[in-house]
């Protein structure tokens, strides 16, 4: 960590090229003393990819940034705020610190938090960023965080970690088993220390064969942000054997979409069918990677259109936890019955169909975009059929 970053005119630089072309940048040539061009562009590019991602960092003034690959790992604000209003207690480790997102969120929820991180110039960045935000509650720990907890030998009331999902050669992995630490080689050493455990894992995950890795699992949050699917939390409970709740959240700027169930409902719930009535809703991402299926219908009062299809209908608007359409019209898949319609520019969705939107979009001439809205799909009579809709108030 070069404090030299942090000198006035240093800072003043980096906040004025934000959004300047950094091949000309390194074109012109940046001259500060006892300090290289690189270290200023990599400041620069890690403090632009916080802008959105992570705001109470990149409105601070004197922060130090970590290279690109630290910033793309961590846990966006959104999120780590999500996390945060998931645990109690007085006290908390984080295991796999990184970039130090997720434990400061931590902090405003507990007592004492402790942030442990392997890497040096990592733990030294993260310590002093904590000491900008006045973070006081946080003790940095420059070391492993399985040796932390084993050295420490205390219990916590939450242990908290996010295994990295990179391997050797820096190339992504997901499996449980692919990740440093391995979960389920530490797992009982985790449930030893603390009552309650928060494992962060892919999206990527098969919910039925983790959930079976894991043991003791109590809930399981499946978190999407804007409808795409950022990461799966694993609430752990000591001596936990029923069945667990999983709960659905789809994060937007006007609302969080929710919707909980428990693993067990979802397979003993079959769903109801009906042709398409009135309304037609799509589930958002969160939904779908939960598996929520046929409990979706159950508890909604809804329809599915066909076992495979996912998507509902009713006669009545519903509060729906997706997108939610007003069906126009219903049209047997024939090129010639669609060509009466005469569209030719529509916003096309397939479920449960044989041709992807390509395919669809060059047989049958529809251009993207506009108002119209087409879902290509099979209905329960496994019929393929054009749902013509229009978007519901």
């Amino acid at each position: 960590m070069n404090k030299t970053i942090l000198h006035t005119e240093i800072q003043e630089f980096i906040n004025s090229n934000l959004n300047s072309d950094i091949s000309n940048l390194l074109l012109k040539g940046i001259h500060f003393e006892d300090i290289d061009s690189k270290t200023i562009i990599e400041q620069i590019e890690a403090k632009k990819r916080c802008e959105k991602k992570l705001p109470t960092w990149f409105n601070t003034e004197n922060i130090y940034y970590p290279n690109k690959l630290n910033i793309e790992q961590t846990s966006s604000e959104i999120t780590a705020k999500y996390k945060a209003n998931l645990i109690s207690g007085k006290s908390l480790i984080d295991l796999t610190g990184g970039f130090g997102v997720d434990t400061y969120h931590f902090s405003k929820k507990a007592e004492s938090v402790t942030h442990c991180e392997v890497d040096t110039e990592l733990s030294e960045i993260v310590k002093h960023n904590y000491q900008v935000l006045k973070a006081k509650n946080i003790n940095c720990l420059n070391e492993n965080g399985i040796d932390a907890l084993k050295r420490i030998d205390k219990p916590f009331d939450w242990i908290y970690i996010d295994p990295s999902r990179r391997d050797n050669s820096k190339n992504k992995v997901f499996l449980l088993s692919d990740c440093a630490p391995n979960i389920k080689t530490f797992k009982d050493l985790f449930l030893k220390y603390a009552k309650n455990v928060m494992v962060k894992t892919s999206p990527l995950l098969d919910i039925t064969a983790t959930k079976q890795d894991l043991k003791h699992v109590k809930e399981l949050h499946v978190v999407a942000v804007n409808n795409d699917v950022k990461e799966l939390l694993w609430i752990l409970e000591q001596n936990y054997k029923d069945d667990f709740l999983i709960k659905s959240v789809n994060i937007t700027k006007s609302k969080n979409e929710t919707f909980e169930f428990f693993y067990n409902e979802e397979l003993s719930s079959p769903a109801d069918y009906s042709k398409p009535l009135t309304y037609l809703y799509e589930p958002n991402s969160a939904i779908l990677k939960a598996g929520a299926f046929n409990i979706l219908s159950r508890k909604l009062n809804s329809f599915k259109l066909h076992k495979h299809s996912h998507l509902y209908t009713t006669e009545k608007p519903i509060d729906f936890p997706g997108r939610q359409f007003v069906i126009e019209k219903v049209i047997p898949f024939n090129k010639k019955e669609f060509a009466k319609k005469r569209i030719t520019k529509a916003n096309v969705t397939t479920r449960n169909f044989p041709l992807s939107v390509n395919e669809i979009r060059k047989k049958l001439k529809i251009k993207d975009g506009g108002n119209i809205y087409l879902f290509f799909t099979t209905d329960v009579n496994n019929s393929k059929i054009i749902l013509l809709c229009s978007k519901a108030k």
